[in-house]
Order: structure tokens, then sequence, then C-alpha cells
């Protein structure tokens, strides 16, 4: 049994562990505060939310990244955790993402996985997370590697390039004629400083180009963007991994303007896509008058996402996990004890959400 811890901001850690889950061999639970997605097969363990308006000391004066004190979700999720482990000992944990989880499980005698992001992150928590694990994944591509980290990082990590449920999906057939004029917004379930009103003078400016939003606060949300991107002519969205990762497997040019997030990680993935010549980078919105221009240019940049997504990110980072929980005793556990295995946890009818295996 792999335990996998995935973090609730956004969707795209959850699309990521579904994809790598799906391809290991062996039963893998996942915990989590997010809702069950429905086409999850396998086990779940559900986790109480830890959010607090007005925490004390949460980050234990800055060792650690959210350790409220005297929080009773905090403590019933730390407790929820320990517990699962202490009953199933599981042969490996992975965390994507979360210090506190990870240096659960490997206080517990658990090796240890933890999902690598890209930014800032020789803080002292993040440092004790990298330091404690086996192994990291990066996913992004060795060719474009995250500068400054050191050495015993760089020499336990796996870079399975990006990691998309669209990986290996088909494209959604075509007549043959080339893409229209059509700009693709995407901003995804972690959110975005775009306003409507930029929306609009940017629509304005560009009376040439229809113009689709895919979620925000006032657009539709779209459980399966795919097709929408496959069509589009240009995307625009952030530096999320997972927005990247969608628009490279659709191998759509893309704009790309990063958001603020802690430590920088979209700042840093932008970085990299620029100096790669894989997307264009803005690190602002544009003006009304810049648009035009843009575009064009933006939706003429030859296609080169191969050096980003190779298509087979979660299989990678299965193999992994798969060869790291064989060499432990824990791996041994009783048939009885066992879910079922990953051929019936996460499936969609008709299509594997996570493309061909």
């Amino acid at each position: 049994m792999i335990g996998y811890y995935v973090h609730h901001q956004g969707r795209g850690h959850l699309h990521r562990a579904q994809c790598i889950a799906a391809r290991v061999d062996g039963p893998v639970t996942l915990l989590s505060s997010l809702p069950r997605p429905d086409e999850w097969r396998g086990p779940w363990v559900s986790l109480p939310e830890d959010a607090a308006h007005d925490p004390l000391d949460p980050t234990a004066r800055g060792r650690l990244h959210w350790v409220p004190l005297h929080h009773r979700g905090h403590r019933e999720r730390m407790g929820i955790i320990a517990d699962w482990i202490r009953r199933e000992t599981p042969s490996l944990f992975v965390s994507d993402v979360s210090v506190e989880a990870a240096a659960m499980a490997r206080l517990m005698g658990i090796p240890l996985v933890v999902a690598a992001m890209r930014g800032e992150r020789r803080d002292p928590a993040h440092r004790l997370g990298y330091d404690l694990a086996d192994a990291l994944i990066a996913p992004w591509p060795r060719s474009l590697p995250e500068p400054g980290w050191p050495a015993h990082w760089r020499d336990k990590t796996v870079h399975t390039g990006s990691i998309s449920r669209y990986d290996g999906r088909p494209r959604p057939p075509s007549d043959g004629a080339p893409r229209g004029n059509e700009v693709v917004v995407m901003f995804g379930a972690g959110g975005a400083r775009w306003s409507d009103a930029r929306l609009r003078e940017a629509q304005r400016a560009t009376p040439d180009w229809t113009w689709t939003v895919l979620g925000g606060p006032r657009a539709a949300w779209f459980d399966d963007p795919w097709p929408v991107l496959c069509r589009a002519r240009l995307v625009i969205t952030h530096a999320g991994q997972n927005a990247v990762a969608e628009c490279a497997a659709a191998r759509v040019p893309t704009l790309v303007i990063p958001q603020d997030r802690p430590y920088r990680e979209q700042h840093a993935t932008a970085h990299a896509l620029r100096a790669a010549g894989l997307a264009t980078v803005r690190e602002d919105w544009p003006s009304a008058r810049e648009w035009p221009a843009l575009l064009s240019r933006a939706a003429a940049r030859p296609d080169r996402w191969d050096e980003w997504s190779h298509g087979d990110g979660a299989q990678r980072a299965a193999r992994l996990l798969t060869d790291l929980a064989s060499r432990t005793p824990a791996s041994r556990t009783p048939a009885s004890r066992t879910s079922p295995s990953r051929t019936s946890a996460f499936r969609t009818p008709g299509q594997d959400a996570c493309g061909p295996r």
C-alpha cells in the first residue's frame, strides 16, 4: 500500500495524483481534504480542513509551514494521517505537497517521496521536507532544472517532464480546416488576478479574435477542457504546473502570465518557459494597444512543447513509486489487507481519464 497526500489548493495536485496512482503496481490510498472525485475507485481518506483566520504561531517560529497552535482541525487532520499510517503500515508515503504530512510519515518510519515545486524552496520548512525525502519528483524536464538546488537534492530527483491527465489522449476529430482565431483564457480552480474589465478591454481591442473563458468567478467551469484547448489557436493561462501541462499536452501555442503564489512558484516556471522558448511570457496583463500584435505573435510561435511534455510523465513517476515501495518489508502486506489493484482504481466509462497505460 502507498499513501498519497493531495494538497487542496486548486485541482492540479489531485489530477496529478490520480494519473500517477492509476499507473502504480499495487494499491494507492489518497488522503486529502478535497471532495472525493466520482471517478476515483481506490481507497480515499477524507481529511478535515485546517484553515484559520487568525492562527496562533502557524509556522512554529518559521520552522514549518502550517502548524497553528490549539487548532482542532489541524490536530484532527494530523491524527487521521498518523492513525492511517499506524493501521495500514504503508510501504511508501508521497506528499504533494505538505511538509508537515511528509515529516509525520518519516517520523513514523515510512519511506518518503516529495513532489517538488519550482520557486524559492530553500526556507527551513522546505529544506526539511526535501532533505527527509528518499526521492523527489520534479514534473519538469531535466534539461530545465531549478537553479540553486543543493547537490543532494539533485541526486535524488526524478525529472518526469510535465504530468497531465491528457497525456496520450487522442485529439478530437477535425475536418482538416486550420484553427480559427479563437483565444482561450484558462483561469483554473486556483484563482487569478485578471479582472472582467481587463478581459473586456482585451476583447474590444481584438475584434478579429473570438475569446472563450474557462473558469473564473463569472465564467462556466469545464471539467474537461480538452476539446476547447485542442481547437484554440492560442491559450492564455497562468503558470501553474497543471495549466502549463495541459497546454503542453494539447501542443497549443500559449501566452503565460504568472500569478503571485507563495515562494514565487509561477514566476520560476514562467522563467523556465521563456528561457527555453516554449511559450510567450508576460509578467503583467498587457495594455489594450498591445493585444492585436501580441496575439498574432504568440499564436505563430513554433511548437516546442516536446521538451516540456514527454507524454509519459505519470508513468515515470509511477515506476519510481512502484520501485521504492517494492524495496520495503511493508510491501509484503498480507493480501487480505490490500485494496483493489490499479486497474480498478481510476477509470471513467470508455476512457482512461489519464490516457493510455
